[in-house]
């Protein structure tokens, strides 16, 4: 039987709603309803995130570390000799005459922007013939001090340990071992030019073409005063 609603309206509940064995749901009800979230696979995520990030850094680092050594080591094997220094004129032929030793200024081949007055260097032309020549580095082959030439005695000697060295470049006296080091050289047209800024080797050193020459003997205001 239909009990009638005593204020005259229809009710707006649904047909579902008013059954009897329906509740309607708070909002409460309705987010514990939805499934609960894996709290293990989320840090398991979070973990291999972390994880290949750190492995990607560590990759990228060891590759700007390995670029230098790899330079280092395969480096001189993979660059030619050629490749090595450069030619650089000293002047017109004009300007060394035969028979004469004379000093000649270059800056090095290999010079960067920074380098400044650092890259200005020298070297010693000695005029055989015409066409012959011999261009020495200006360093002494014992420590690296420069040397100089004396014409009266027809010798390059170094102010820092005494040592001497014949005209031809060979060693005469002193500490050093070895003679002068030689550039190569090359005479294009009228200008002299030579090959710079490779690092001297035991074969480019002097070589004397008169064996078993006696030593020079330099005396020093010390050595006379014990004499």
């Amino acid at each position: 039987m239909t009990v009638p609603n005593p204020h005259g309206l229809q009710s707006s509940q649904s047909p579902e709603a008013a059954s009897p064995g329906a509740h309607p749901q708070s909002p409460a009800e309705a987010v514990t309803s939805q499934p609960p979230v894996n709290l293990e696979s989320a840090q398991h995520t979070r973990r291999a995130f972390l994880f290949k990030l750190s492995v990607a850094l560590n990759a990228a680092v060891g590759i700007v570390l390995a670029v230098p050594l790899v330079g280092y080591f395969l480096g001189p094997a993979m660059r030619r000799s050629s490749t090595t220094g450069g030619w650089v004129p000293l002047g017109p032929l004009d300007k060394f005459p035969i028979g004469q030793t004379r000093i000649a200024e270059f800056r090095n081949p290999l010079a960067t922007f920074d380098d400044g007055d650092t890259a200005n260097t020298s070297a010693w032309v000695r005029r055989v013939s015409a066409q012959q020549f011999q261009v020495f580095a200006v360093n002494c082959a014992h420590l690296g001090c420069p040397v100089r030439w004396f014409p009266e005695s027809r010798l390059f000697l170094c102010p820092c340990h005494g040592g001497a060295y014949y005209e031809d470049g060979t060693r005469a006296s002193g500490p050093p071992e070895r003679g002068l080091f030689e550039y190569r050289y090359r005479i294009d047209r009228n200008s002299l030019i030579i090959h710079a800024g490779d690092m001297p080797t035991l074969a480019t050193q002097a070589s004397c073409s008169e064996k078993n020459r006696p030593l020079v003997q330099i005396t020093t205001p010390e050595s006379e005063d014990d004499a």
